[in-house]
């Protein structure tokens, strides 16, 4: 099977069925908000959001979920918050069926603006 190429962060969301587009677009506006500066762009046929040379964040719609790539592990309270979303070491994974946890997204993107996290 091919991969499918996307010239653009909106040509991503729309190959997606309409409930899934709302919530990709509820993501991406919710890593703008935390991230202004980052430039959008699609790599490893994805959203991704980049500061300096920097990646700081991936996102990507599935069938039965969305997820956020390369988020490091954090300290204290915030992993324990993230704890349930962990589906790899640094992937988040929100059920579709839920819904998405936009505020811890927040949280996320505003610590790994302020380059904190760990591994």
């Amino acid at each position: 099977m091919v991969e499918q190429q996307f010239a653009s962060v909106d040509d991503y969301i729309d190959s997606f069925p309409d409930d899934v587009q709302l919530v990709l677009c509820e993501l991406r506006r919710t890593i703008r908000s935390e991230a202004p500066a980052a430039r959008e762009s699609i790599s490893y046929h994805m959203p991704t959001y980049t500061t300096g040379d920097r990646p700081l964040v991936f996102f990507a719609g599935w069938k039965t979920h969305v997820a956020l790539y390369a988020i490091p592990t954090f300290d204290g309270d915030l992993e324990t918050e993230l704890a349930p979303y962990r589906a790899a070491k640094d992937t988040l994974k929100f059920s579709l069926r839920k819904p998405v946890p936009y505020p811890l997204v927040s949280r996320v993107v505003r610590e790994l603006v302020q380059g904190r996290g760990g591994s």
